[in-house]
């Protein structure tokens, strides 16, 4: 039995994203990865509440796909989360339509790895900024995930590109066809790491 992906893609300037880009163009055409694109769907942030929550439904794994802006996501995404993760259906005392499903974020950012640490430029790990959404998640008993991250678009020449929208593939087709061990993914930090860990375990 395959796993159901839900990419919520939010990009206000994707056009201009050459990481983004090359992830988007390798997600895989299959009939359970679902693209969402939020900013083509909602150009003037009325969401469809109803509508998002029935996507939400259908889908086992959630993806927030989203650049890094000012430690946070974009302002669309901040809202489709507040509005489509309601009282009594997400969270609270009868709100279980979440419970169980996985959920991580995919995100670029331009600042390099190793700015992202107490001595770094950045004074947090990426996992720290992320620490709201993973308190989301875990109120809407969802499954958090460590991310899977981009460092260092802006200096990114083509083979990089390529090379990260290939592994952003990689990932998705196992996080379709294979039970995870959700065990194993928690030891590492990135779902890059983990999922190179899988592909030299198959070697």
């Amino acid at each position: 039995m395959s796993n159901k992906i839900l990419i919520l893609f939010a990009h206000p300037l994707y056009e201009k994203s050459s990481a983004n880009k090359a992830l988007v163009e390798n997600i895989p055409n299959s009939e359970n990865i679902t693209f969402h694109d939020l900013y083509e769907t909602y150009p003037d942030f009325d969401i469809n509440v109803k509508r998002e929550q029935e996507l939400l439904n259908l889908h086992d794994v959630v993806i927030w796909h989203h650049p890094m802006y000012w430690y946070s996501c974009p302002p669309l995404l901040k809202q489709w989360i507040d509005m489509v993760l309601e009282y009594g259906w997400a969270y609270g005392k009868y709100g279980f339509a979440l419970q169980d499903k996985v959920i991580f974020q995919a995100i670029t950012t331009g600042g390099n790895q190793e700015n992202y640490c107490a001595e770094g430029r950045e004074n947090h790990t990426i996992l720290e900024l992320l620490e709201p959404f993973k308190q989301t998640a875990k109120v809407c008993r969802m499954e958090y995930l460590p991310p899977f991250v981009i460092h260092g678009t802006h200096k990114m020449d083509e083979e990089m590109y390529r090379n990260s929208g290939i592994l952003y593939r990689k990932l998705l087709e196992y996080l379709e066809n294979t039970e995870l061990n959700l065990r194993q993914i928690h030891e590492f930090n990135y779902l890059n790491d983990w999922m190179k860990t899988v592909e030299n375990n198959g070697k």
